[in-house]
């Protein structure tokens, strides 16, 4: 496919054809739909982290970690955006680095140990 389908037609169609990428695993294409839409909107949440998931399931990890900081940068409490950053930081064997993401997500999200 050339690159006018990836960005072919309003944000809302572009958003859910990425949707359905995503869904049928075809991260790498999502991510197509999704950079040109997250440019366009870059303070909305919901295509940024979606892009975001597309790079980490991908494995394209740097751009996943790029993604993540500028939600967390942002947007510091949104702990899936936090969990997700630690995953894709112990992916790339950061683990200690990952650690206060992991903890903070879990903080966020009530999940505390017994």
């Amino acid at each position: 496919m050339n690159d006018a389908y990836y960005s072919h037609g309003t944000a809302a169609e572009r958003w859910a054809r990425a949707r359905l990428f995503f869904d049928a695993k075809e991260y790498d294409k999502a991510a197509r739909v999704l950079t040109g839409l997250v440019g366009e909107v870059p303070e909305q949440l919901a295509p940024r982290l979606l892009l975001a998931r597309s790079y980490y399931h991908s494995a394209q990890l740097g751009k996943a970690e790029t993604e993540l900081r500028s939600i967390v940068e942002r947007s510091p409490v949104e702990y899936y955006a936090q969990l997700m950053l630690g995953r894709t930081l112990e992916r790339q064997g950061r683990s200690s680095e990952a650690a206060p993401h992991l903890r903070l997500a879990a903080a966020l999200s009530g999940d505390f140990p017994d």
